[in-house]
């Protein structure tokens, strides 16, 4: 795979925030996109007591959902764990497993956020740009802005909002459990966001493409 946009990672933790509030403003936040006939789940651990980032990616076949290939990229970890710039800190070692790709999916599920994110420009969005792929910010916890309470039933969403800008969606995946934080990541509306998080469940509260991209992110593999 090749990538659309490059930019410097030996940044500081002010020049990278600096970097996120210019490129939020390139941020395609409504659907720009064709048919989804594969998707990609995106998660990251970490190895050798966090010198070591492990990046993994999943696809999909859509909408069947059954695991067609994935790669695991390895990385020295070259920045500090620093809330809101996680991107900085994990997408190095994600760039390098999606160029293990033959193809590019059609569109991205990231472990983390996308606008819902202080600069509006979380791992999803950054991904997105990176990579000019469609994606979606699918969190287990918030990180900014507030909501209703979601009705506990499947399916249910509500607006998480911040100030008078609505920033992701609040989602129940299953009844009785804790909601999941959805937002778009790049070209992609709110509206297809949640349609699309919802199409790639199963009976679990994560979507398959997280479920799978977060077992090879963090899970010992034989051999290693």
């Amino acid at each position: 795979m090749k990538f659309r946009q490059r930019h410097r990672w030996n940044l500081t933790p002010k020049e990278a925030m600096a970097l996120q509030t210019r490129l939020s403003g390139k941020i395609v936040r409504s659907d720009d996109f064709g048919p989804v006939t594969r998707v990609a789940g995106v998660d990251v651990g970490f190895e050798d007591g966090g010198a070591t980032t492990r990046a993994a990616v999943a696809v999909l076949a859509f909408p069947s959902l059954q695991l067609e290939t994935s790669t695991i990229a390895r990385l020295p970890t070259c920045f500090p764990y620093v809330p809101g710039l996680l991107s900085f800190r994990e997408v190095p070692a994600v760039l390098a497993a999606m160029k293990q790709l033959e193809k590019p999916p059609d569109l991205l599920l990231c472990d983390g956020q996308g606008i819902a994110h202080p600069r509006r420009f979380g791992i999803a969005s950054h991904l997105g740009l990176l990579l000019d792929i469609p994606s979606i910010g699918v969190a287990k916890t918030r990180l900014i802005g507030t909501h209703k309470a979601v009705p506990n039933r499947r399916r249910a969403w509500v607006p998480l909002e911040d100030g008078e800008e609505t920033i992701g969606a609040v989602l129940r995946t299953r009844k009785g459990v804790k909601p999941i934080y959805v937002s778009p990541g790049h070209r992609i509306g709110l509206e297809s966001s949640v349609a699309m998080v919802l199409a790639c469940l199963t009976r679990f509260r994560l979507p398959e493409t997280t479920r799978w991209a977060h077992r090879l992110a963090s899970e010992k593999v034989r051999g290693s």
